[in-house]
């Protein structure tokens, strides 16, 4: 079965919240349960800097909070025990595992080539990035723009969520209008004040037709 064929079992939310305890304004906890509370019903966990034993605690603390609610919850780099799935860097040359284990598979992709490769493996969505300048991950390439993510979901089939800089529901809407499945945000939320308000308006325009 593709990631294509899989998206029809298991919708994927228009909205993931990717965390950064350094960047959290609070226990990270609290930061998640603020978006949870406001409707995000997709999160995944990257603090990738952890050690191993420190993110599966974090997973362990993090899981009813979202599962509770009937989110997804993955995990960067690896799965971690409790999570629903993994999110892989762009360099990984792993095939996506969901066809043996029925978890969620997305993929960090900058390029065509980055997409196709995605695809090919079998991945259930996608991040495209950064569609605008952002401060968290720079380094990554000149912002795509929401011209250049238009056409890079138009090289494949497979869910895109534009990631980085999006921060307004006029961003949100425009990555949507682009063609976008939906956003993938990190900073905005994890430096808010009040995360559950800004998640509330996010998803408020991800989760409308587009213009």
């Amino acid at each position: 079965m593709t990631g294509a064929a899989r998206v029809h079992v298991r919708r994927l939310p228009r909205v993931l919240v990717l965390t950064d305890r350094r960047q959290a304004t609070g226990p990270l906890r609290d930061v998640v349960a603020a978006a949870v509370d406001a409707g995000a019903r997709g999160v995944v966990l990257r603090e990738k800097d952890l050690p191993v034993q420190a993110r599966r605690a974090l997973m362990a603390r993090l899981a009813p909070v979202v599962h509770g609610a009937g989110g997804v919850l993955l995990a960067a780099g690896a799965h971690l025990r409790g999570g629903d799935g993994v999110h892989q860097p762009s360099h990984s040359t792993s095939p996506a595992p969901v066809s043996v284990t029925g978890r969620i598979t997305g993929r960090s992709c900058h390029t065509a080539d980055d997409l196709r490769i995605a695809e090919r493996q079998g991945v259930d969505y996608v991040t495209v990035s950064p569609v605008y300048s952002t401060a968290s991950k720079p380094g990554y390439g000149p912002p795509t723009g929401v011209e250049g993510l238009a056409s890079l979901i138009g090289a494949t089939t497979v869910p895109v969520y534009a990631l980085g800089g999006i921060d307004t529901p006029e961003a949100v809407g425009a990555c949507r209008s682009a063609g976008a499945h939906g956003v993938a945000v990190m900073g905005a939320i994890m430096r808010a004040r009040r995360p559950g308000p800004l998640v509330a308006e996010l998803l408020a325009a991800a989760e409308g037709d587009p213009p």
